[in-house]
């Protein structure tokens, strides 16, 4: 695959912000964002929204940042040293994705400015944890969705939105179309949860052209931070400068990798790893 560029030693590389929680058995959220934007040539900044007590296992807890510190944190990022793109993750209230919602139009991240923003609506972990509050989805839809340059549900996620469960390539269409109606210029309805086939397709639309995006699937019960993954390479690619088509053709590609490089840890799923970027390197 064509990867994205290293800046050269003492060079100031691309920069991005991932607004999301933290996962204190370093298999998503957060440090899943850092690991793929560090591994993209790209420098992390971050926006904690929330911090998790969570393992391999599941969530079985988790502490929400004060709403105006997210947006601080946002906007002292963003005014100090500048950003590329920027991407969410968990918020888990209304009033820390008002806060996000507030400060991205005031810098210019979002599909109206300058700073292209990726959303991935995390409602819930891998294990059908909470991480989202439930009245919380309507700012979801209504707030958080309209901004997105790109959103990146995955097939829960797309349910709780749109009401729609994806069950066949006609469904997956009806689904985009919902999403794109919330206001997203570009929506991604995911096919890695879709296993009627062995190939793992996901579908972008702009709300004229569907795109096909497929890849063999792979079997593996490593899979935790996929889509936290996935969310954060469009984002690298998009800070590069990529178009949103060809930032979602990569970031497959990336995750694809991630997943064929997953890895045991602790009882439950072990979690993707870009870390296969450090071999492919010393070849």
């Amino acid at each position: 695959m064509q990867l994205l560029p290293l800046a050269p030693d003492g060079v100031t590389p691309v920069r991005a912000l991932t607004i999301a929680g933290t996962d204190s058995g370093g298999g998503a959220g957060i440090q899943a964002d850092s690991r793929t934007m560090a591994l993209c040539g790209v420098h992390a900044c971050v926006a904690v929204a929330a911090v998790t007590v969570q393992n391999t296992l599941g969530v079985s807890g988790f502490h929400e940042i004060p709403p105006q510190i997210v947006a601080d944190q946002v906007r002292t990022v963003v005014g100090d040293i500048g950003i590329g793109a920027a991407k969410t993750g968990m918020l888990a209230s209304t009033a820390i994705i008002e806060a996000v919602a507030g400060v991205c139009r005031e810098v210019g991240i979002g599909r109206d400015g300058d700073i292209p923003l990726v959303v991935d609506p995390v409602a819930a972990s891998m294990h059908g944890d909470a991480l989202l509050h439930a009245e919380a989805l309507d700012a979801v839809r209504h707030t958080l969705i309209p901004l997105a340059t790109v959103v990146t549900p995955n097939l829960d996620e797309v349910r709780l939105i749109t009401g729609i469960d994806v069950v066949d390539d006609a469904s997956a269409r009806k689904a985009a179309e919902a999403l794109i109606a919330l206001g997203p210029r570009w929506a991604i309805v995911k096919g890695g949860h879709l296993r009627t086939s062995e190939q793992s397709t996901d579908l972008l639309f702009d709300g004229e052209v569907f795109h096909e995006l497929p890849a063999r699937r792979l079997s593996t019960g490593n899979d935790h931070g996929g889509g936290d993954t996935l969310a954060a390479a469009i984002c690298c690619a998009l800070a590069h400068g990529y178009s949103v088509p060809d930032a979602v053709a990569f970031a497959k590609e990336w995750t694809f990798h991630c997943l064929e490089a997953s890895y045991d840890l602790g009882a439950g799923h072990g979690p993707v790893s870009p870390l296969w970027r450090l071999h492919l390197d010393r070849k």
